[in-house]
Protein backbone atom coordinates (compact mmCIF):
# COMPACT_ATOMS: atom_id res chain seq x y z
CA UNK A 1 0.00 0.00 0.00
CA UNK A 2 1.23 3.49 -0.87
CA UNK A 3 2.41 5.38 2.23
CA UNK A 4 1.84 9.14 2.10
CA UNK A 5 3.01 11.81 4.57
CA UNK A 6 1.68 15.29 3.76
CA UNK A 7 3.47 17.53 6.29
CA UNK A 8 7.23 17.84 6.86
CA UNK A 9 9.85 20.52 7.44
CA UNK A 10 13.47 21.02 6.46
CA UNK A 11 16.23 23.41 7.47
CA UNK A 12 14.78 25.89 4.98
CA UNK A 13 12.35 26.71 7.79
CA UNK A 14 12.46 25.25 11.29
CA UNK A 15 13.46 21.66 10.64
CA UNK A 16 16.99 20.44 11.31
CA UNK A 17 17.64 18.37 8.16
CA UNK A 18 18.40 19.68 4.69
CA UNK A 19 15.73 19.08 2.02
CA UNK A 20 17.95 16.37 0.52
CA UNK A 21 18.29 14.66 3.88
CA UNK A 22 14.53 14.88 4.47
CA UNK A 23 14.02 12.86 1.29
CA UNK A 24 16.61 10.34 2.42
CA UNK A 25 14.90 9.91 5.79
CA UNK A 26 11.49 9.62 4.09
CA UNK A 27 12.75 6.80 1.89
CA UNK A 28 14.29 5.07 4.91
CA UNK A 29 10.95 5.37 6.71
CA UNK A 30 9.24 3.45 3.90
CA UNK A 31 7.29 6.37 2.47
CA UNK A 32 6.28 6.55 -1.19
CA UNK A 33 4.94 10.14 -1.22
CA UNK A 34 6.10 13.11 0.85
CA UNK A 35 4.96 16.72 0.94
CA UNK A 36 7.71 19.16 1.92
CA UNK A 37 5.83 21.98 3.65
CA UNK A 38 8.25 24.49 5.10
CA UNK A 39 6.79 27.56 6.75
CA UNK A 40 5.73 30.22 4.25
CA UNK A 41 8.23 29.16 1.58
CA UNK A 42 8.86 26.64 -1.17
CA UNK A 43 12.59 27.35 -1.00
CA UNK A 44 13.54 23.73 -0.33
CA UNK A 45 11.53 22.10 -3.13
CA UNK A 46 14.25 22.39 -5.77
CA UNK A 47 16.90 20.67 -3.67
CA UNK A 48 14.47 17.98 -2.56
CA UNK A 49 13.44 17.30 -6.16
CA UNK A 50 17.06 16.72 -7.15
CA UNK A 51 17.37 13.83 -4.68
CA UNK A 52 14.27 11.75 -5.46
CA UNK A 53 14.91 8.06 -6.00
CA UNK A 54 12.99 6.23 -8.73
CA UNK A 55 9.38 5.69 -7.80
CA UNK A 56 9.30 8.29 -5.03
CA UNK A 57 6.93 11.28 -5.32
CA UNK A 58 7.44 14.75 -3.87
CA UNK A 59 4.43 17.00 -3.37
CA UNK A 60 5.48 20.69 -3.43
CA UNK A 61 3.88 22.57 -0.58
CA UNK A 62 4.24 24.89 2.39
CA UNK A 63 2.67 25.55 5.78
CA UNK A 64 1.02 28.94 5.55
CA UNK A 65 0.92 31.18 8.65
CA UNK A 66 -2.55 32.37 9.64
CA UNK A 67 -4.07 33.82 12.79
CA UNK A 68 -7.58 34.03 14.23
CA UNK A 69 -8.74 35.65 17.47
CA UNK A 70 -5.19 35.89 18.77
CA UNK A 71 -4.28 32.25 18.08
CA UNK A 72 -2.16 30.72 15.35
CA UNK A 73 -3.88 28.71 12.64
CA UNK A 74 -1.79 26.81 10.10
CA UNK A 75 -2.81 25.86 6.59
CA UNK A 76 -0.85 23.08 4.87
CA UNK A 77 -0.98 24.03 1.20
CA UNK A 78 -0.06 22.03 -1.88
CA UNK A 79 0.45 22.29 -5.64
CA UNK A 80 -0.14 26.04 -5.94
CA UNK A 81 1.68 28.37 -8.33
CA UNK A 82 4.42 29.96 -6.16
CA UNK A 83 4.75 32.80 -8.67
CA UNK A 84 1.11 33.85 -8.38
CA UNK A 85 1.57 37.60 -7.77
CA UNK A 86 -0.82 38.06 -4.84
CA UNK A 87 0.24 34.92 -2.99
CA UNK A 88 3.94 35.58 -3.65
CA UNK A 89 3.61 39.13 -2.30
CA UNK A 90 1.94 37.87 0.87
CA UNK A 91 4.66 35.29 1.39
CA UNK A 92 7.37 37.92 1.05
CA UNK A 93 5.56 40.10 3.59
CA UNK A 94 5.19 37.19 6.02
CA UNK A 95 8.87 36.19 5.76
CA UNK A 96 10.06 39.77 6.10
CA UNK A 97 7.88 40.28 9.17
CA UNK A 98 9.24 37.06 10.68
CA UNK A 99 12.75 38.49 10.48
CA UNK A 100 11.75 41.88 11.88
CA UNK A 101 9.92 40.13 14.69
CA UNK A 102 13.01 38.08 15.49
CA UNK A 103 15.06 41.27 15.81
CA UNK A 104 12.51 42.74 18.23
CA UNK A 105 12.51 39.55 20.28
CA UNK A 106 16.31 39.49 20.41
CA UNK A 107 16.25 43.05 21.73
CA UNK A 108 13.75 42.09 24.44
CA UNK A 109 15.78 39.04 25.41
CA UNK A 110 18.92 41.15 25.74
CA UNK A 111 16.98 43.59 27.95
CA UNK A 112 16.28 40.59 30.21
CA UNK A 113 19.93 39.60 30.30
CA UNK A 114 19.80 36.77 27.76
CA UNK A 115 22.97 36.90 25.66
CA UNK A 116 21.65 36.18 22.17
CA UNK A 117 22.38 37.98 18.91
CA UNK A 118 20.52 38.35 15.65
CA UNK A 119 23.62 37.16 13.82
CA UNK A 120 23.50 33.84 15.66
CA UNK A 121 19.76 33.44 15.00
CA UNK A 122 20.37 34.05 11.30
CA UNK A 123 23.20 31.50 11.22
CA UNK A 124 20.95 28.91 12.86
CA UNK A 125 18.28 29.69 10.26
CA UNK A 126 20.79 29.58 7.41
CA UNK A 127 19.88 33.12 6.35
CA UNK A 128 21.71 36.40 5.84
CA UNK A 129 20.89 39.94 6.79
CA UNK A 130 20.26 41.02 3.19
CA UNK A 131 17.90 38.15 2.41
CA UNK A 132 14.91 38.67 4.69
CA UNK A 133 12.25 38.52 1.99
CA UNK A 134 13.59 35.48 0.15
CA UNK A 135 15.81 33.60 2.59
CA UNK A 136 15.13 30.56 4.67
CA UNK A 137 12.14 31.29 6.84
CA UNK A 138 13.17 32.64 10.25
CA UNK A 139 11.02 31.29 13.06
CA UNK A 140 10.84 31.16 16.82
CA UNK A 141 12.45 27.68 16.93
CA UNK A 142 15.65 29.27 15.59
CA UNK A 143 15.49 31.87 18.34
CA UNK A 144 14.73 29.16 20.90
CA UNK A 145 17.85 27.26 19.89
CA UNK A 146 19.91 30.43 20.37
CA UNK A 147 18.37 30.87 23.83
CA UNK A 148 19.33 27.30 24.75
CA UNK A 149 22.88 27.91 23.49
CA UNK A 150 23.02 31.03 25.70
CA UNK A 151 22.13 28.90 28.74
CA UNK A 152 18.83 30.66 29.38
CA UNK A 153 16.65 27.57 28.82
CA UNK A 154 16.99 23.79 29.17
CA UNK A 155 15.65 23.00 25.72
CA UNK A 156 13.56 24.47 22.90
CA UNK A 157 10.24 23.89 24.68
CA UNK A 158 11.56 25.52 27.84
CA UNK A 159 12.68 28.53 25.76
CA UNK A 160 9.14 28.88 24.45
CA UNK A 161 7.58 28.41 27.88
CA UNK A 162 9.96 30.77 29.66
CA UNK A 163 10.65 33.44 27.06
CA UNK A 164 9.09 33.52 23.61
CA UNK A 165 5.74 31.76 23.79
CA UNK A 166 2.54 33.78 23.69
CA UNK A 167 2.49 35.98 26.80
CA UNK A 168 6.20 35.48 27.46
CA UNK A 169 8.46 38.43 28.30
CA UNK A 170 10.12 38.37 24.88
CA UNK A 171 7.11 37.48 22.75
CA UNK A 172 6.21 39.73 19.82
CA UNK A 173 3.15 39.31 17.63
CA UNK A 174 3.65 39.00 13.89
CA UNK A 175 1.78 39.45 10.64
CA UNK A 176 -0.32 36.47 9.56
CA UNK A 177 -3.18 35.91 7.17
CA UNK A 178 -6.83 35.49 8.02
CA UNK A 179 -7.44 31.74 7.56
CA UNK A 180 -10.42 32.14 5.24
CA UNK A 181 -8.52 34.58 3.03
CA UNK A 182 -5.55 32.21 3.07
CA UNK A 183 -7.70 29.38 1.71
CA UNK A 184 -9.00 31.70 -1.00
CA UNK A 185 -5.45 32.78 -1.92
CA UNK A 186 -4.19 29.22 -2.22
CA UNK A 187 -7.18 28.21 -4.32
CA UNK A 188 -6.77 31.28 -6.56
CA UNK A 189 -3.14 30.25 -7.08
CA UNK A 190 -4.33 26.82 -8.26
CA UNK A 191 -3.52 25.01 -5.03
CA UNK A 192 -5.32 22.88 -2.48
CA UNK A 193 -5.03 22.92 1.31
CA UNK A 194 -5.68 21.13 4.57
CA UNK A 195 -6.20 22.63 8.02
CA UNK A 196 -3.10 21.66 10.01
CA UNK A 197 -3.24 20.09 13.52
CA UNK A 198 -6.53 21.79 14.50
CA UNK A 199 -6.75 20.42 18.06
CA UNK A 200 -4.88 21.97 20.94
CA UNK A 201 -1.85 19.92 21.90
CA UNK A 202 -1.15 19.24 25.55
CA UNK A 203 0.87 22.15 26.90
CA UNK A 204 0.19 24.35 23.86
CA UNK A 205 -0.18 28.05 24.41
CA UNK A 206 -2.97 28.56 21.88
CA UNK A 207 -6.30 26.79 21.63
CA UNK A 208 -8.05 24.52 19.17
CA UNK A 209 -9.41 25.89 15.93
CA UNK A 210 -13.12 26.79 16.37
CA UNK A 211 -15.39 24.53 14.33
CA UNK A 212 -17.22 27.56 12.98
CA UNK A 213 -13.94 28.80 11.51
CA UNK A 214 -13.33 25.39 9.91
CA UNK A 215 -16.84 25.66 8.42
CA UNK A 216 -16.05 29.02 6.85
CA UNK A 217 -12.73 27.74 5.57
CA UNK A 218 -14.48 24.76 3.99
CA UNK A 219 -16.95 27.11 2.31
CA UNK A 220 -13.95 29.01 0.88
CA UNK A 221 -12.46 25.85 -0.62
CA UNK A 222 -10.62 23.99 2.15
CA UNK A 223 -9.98 20.47 0.93
CA UNK A 224 -8.95 18.60 4.06
CA UNK A 225 -8.42 18.54 7.81
CA UNK A 226 -5.26 17.08 9.34
CA UNK A 227 -7.10 15.06 11.97
CA UNK A 228 -4.37 12.41 12.17
CA UNK A 229 -1.46 14.28 13.75
CA UNK A 230 1.06 13.19 16.41
CA UNK A 231 -0.05 15.93 18.80
CA UNK A 232 -3.67 14.77 18.77
CA UNK A 233 -4.93 12.26 21.29
CA UNK A 234 -7.48 9.62 20.32
CA UNK A 235 -10.49 11.75 21.28
CA UNK A 236 -9.21 14.77 19.33
CA UNK A 237 -8.54 12.66 16.26
CA UNK A 238 -12.04 11.22 16.42
CA UNK A 239 -13.59 14.66 16.90
CA UNK A 240 -11.82 16.21 13.92
CA UNK A 241 -12.46 13.19 11.74
CA UNK A 242 -16.11 13.83 12.47
CA UNK A 243 -15.80 17.50 11.61
CA UNK A 244 -14.16 16.59 8.30
CA UNK A 245 -16.99 14.18 7.51
CA UNK A 246 -19.61 16.79 8.38
CA UNK A 247 -17.92 19.37 6.15
CA UNK A 248 -17.36 16.97 3.26
CA UNK A 249 -13.56 17.34 3.24
CA UNK A 250 -10.92 14.63 3.39
CA UNK A 251 -8.97 13.52 6.44
CA UNK A 252 -5.23 13.91 6.07
CA UNK A 253 -2.57 12.30 8.21
CA UNK A 254 0.94 13.63 8.62
CA UNK A 255 4.02 13.45 10.80
CA UNK A 256 4.77 17.20 10.91
CA UNK A 257 8.39 16.09 11.17
CA UNK A 258 11.05 18.67 12.09
CA UNK A 259 14.07 16.37 12.09
CA UNK A 260 15.83 15.95 15.42
CA UNK A 261 13.47 18.46 17.07
CA UNK A 262 10.65 15.91 16.76
CA UNK A 263 12.65 12.72 16.80
CA UNK A 264 12.64 12.13 13.04
CA UNK A 265 9.11 10.77 12.96
CA UNK A 266 8.41 10.77 9.20
CA UNK A 267 5.63 8.33 8.41
CA UNK A 268 4.29 8.07 11.97
CA UNK A 269 0.95 9.32 10.57
CA UNK A 270 -0.09 8.90 6.96
CA UNK A 271 -2.83 9.87 4.52
CA UNK A 272 -4.95 7.24 2.77
CA UNK A 273 -4.23 7.10 -0.98
CA UNK A 274 -7.89 7.70 -1.86
CA UNK A 275 -7.97 10.77 0.39
CA UNK A 276 -4.79 12.07 -1.24
CA UNK A 277 -6.21 11.62 -4.72
CA UNK A 278 -9.40 13.44 -3.78
CA UNK A 279 -7.48 16.26 -2.08
CA UNK A 280 -5.14 17.03 -4.99
CA UNK A 281 -7.62 16.45 -7.82
CA UNK A 282 -8.62 20.16 -8.10
CA UNK A 283 -5.00 21.42 -8.10
CA UNK A 284 -3.89 23.28 -11.24
CA UNK A 285 -0.96 25.40 -10.01
CA UNK A 286 1.71 22.68 -9.92
CA UNK A 287 2.12 18.92 -10.16
CA UNK A 288 3.67 16.24 -7.96
CA UNK A 289 7.29 15.51 -8.85
CA UNK A 290 8.28 11.89 -9.45
CA UNK A 291 11.78 10.47 -9.18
Amino acid sequence: MTRIDLHSHSSVSDGTDTPADVIGHAVAAGLDVLALTDHDTVGGIGEAAEHLPPGFTLVPGMELSCAYAGSSVHLVSYLFDPEHPVLAAELRRIRSDRASRAEEMVALLREHGVDVSMERVLRIAGAGRDEYADANTIGRPHLARAIVEAGAARDVQDAFDRWIGSGGPAHVARYALDPVRAVELVRTAGGVCSLAHPARAEGALTGSVPVELAERMAAAGLGGIEADHPSHNRAQTKEWRGVAADLGVVVTGSSDDHGTLTGRRLGCRTTAPEAFERLVAPATGASPISG
